[in-house]
């Protein structure tokens, strides 16, 4: 039974737990006053990358009711030459963290758009200089607020984990067949934006990549939601098909997968770039269970009137039973559903703005 969920918000960490069918509760709360930036849950473990700002990136880890701090990934310093490159050569934060699938591997997405890997479950951390060191990352593009270019997404094929797919937020997305020696781009097939120029409309690099998300038993199937649109691979990401179906709008932040169900995936669509809320002060899930062909909104549960809760790029998640979801907003509501989003129910009380949610492992 999945009893637990984590919540990384912009003033602490949350853990809620379930009280009773339909029911969740605060249960815990660490670092209060610390801004969470990434969670991975793993092996028993938890991860929590922490945006102090200032002070820094701070990473921990949580074995039991014990936390211990770890290393942080570090960038090489600049060299003196690079006056070409755009980008600082330091970490801004830690926002992804994720699973490698062989014993004590972790994979890493920072901003400015770096990929670290580490071997001693994240003990220790090495930049993936070959992606790093492109000359294609030059033209990386950052994300909205004038932010550095980040990696939004990593996924790692559970069946060979030296596979790798990062979505960058902005430069489209990469792939890594040899656990990030070379990389290639993958977004030229189907994919496009409305946001550049007519002459770049099909330029790979271009592509916002608010968030991936893959189907863990049938790893070739790829989730994106885009910028300006919802896609669709069926060849882990060489080319893309557009969903049209989805309402009440093609644009949102965040995407899960079922975990095995490639067909069924759950999205946050709300008004794009003006606004950036809900369409119409209404909170929906947008639901497809054939591939994308047609959508359920769903609503039940959910604030239908004078909402403008906004789902940032890892404010969803899926539990590994396909059935449990929850998902945090920018302005600090919860919301948990049992039955695959039919319903959704909130925790008692009223949390900091949501940056990303984990389900225990």
């Amino acid at each position: 039974m999945i009893d637990r969920v984590y919540v990384g918000t912009r003033k602490g960490l949350f853990e809620i737990a379930r009280a009773g069918k339909g029911a969740w509760r605060i249960a815990d709360v660490h670092f209060l006053g610390d801004p969470v930036s990434a969670l991975l849950p793993l092996d028993g473990a938890l991860y929590a990358a922490l945006d102090l700002g200032h002070f820094g990136t701070h990473l921990w880890k949580r074995e039991g009711n014990a936390w211990r701090e770890l290393g942080v990934p570090a960038f090489p310093p600049k060299p003196e030459d690079a006056t070409d490159d755009p980008h600082p050569w330091s970490l801004g934060k830690i926002w992804s963290l994720e699973p490698g699938f062989v014993n004590g591997r972790l994979w890493a997405g920072t901003m400015p758009g770096g990929l670290f890997r580490s071997d001693d479950a994240g003990e220790t951390w090495n930049l993936i200089e070959r992606l790093w060191m492109m000359p294609e990352r030059k033209q990386w593009m950052g994300v909205a607020g004038g932010e550095q270019p980040g990696i939004s997404a990593v996924l790692v094929d559970p069946r060979k984990p030296d596979r790798i797919r990062v979505g960058v937020s902005t430069a489209g997305v990469w792939a890594s067949d040899d656990s990030g020696k070379s990389w290639r781009i993958m977004n030229r097939g189907g994919m496009y934006n409305e946001y550049m120029p007519p002459e770049r409309r099909e330029d790979p690099i271009a592509m916002d990549i608010h968030r991936l998300a893959r189907c863990a038993a049938h790893p070739d199937t790829v989730w994106c939601q885009h910028h300006n649109g919802v896609f669709r691979s069926e060849d882990s990401g060489l080319s893309w098909r557009e969903i049209t179906a989805i309402k009440p709008s093609k644009f949102g932040f965040t995407v899960a997968a079922h975990p095995r169900d490639k067909g069924t995936a759950w999205f946050v669509p709300a008004i794009k770039d003006e606004k950036r809320v809900p369409v119409d002060g209404k909170i929906v899930v947008a639901r497809t269970r054939d591939g994308g062909r047609s959508f359920d909104v769903l609503h039940k549960g959910l604030p239908q009137r004078h909402a403008y809760d906004l789902v940032l790029r890892h404010g969803l998640d899926v539990a590994s039973d396909g059935a449990t979801l929850a998902f945090g907003s920018s302005s600090g509501g919860l919301w948990v559903s049992e039955d695959s989003g039919d319903s959704w129910t909130a925790p008692e009380g009223r949390l900091p703005p949501v940056n990303v949610v984990r389900f225990a492992a």
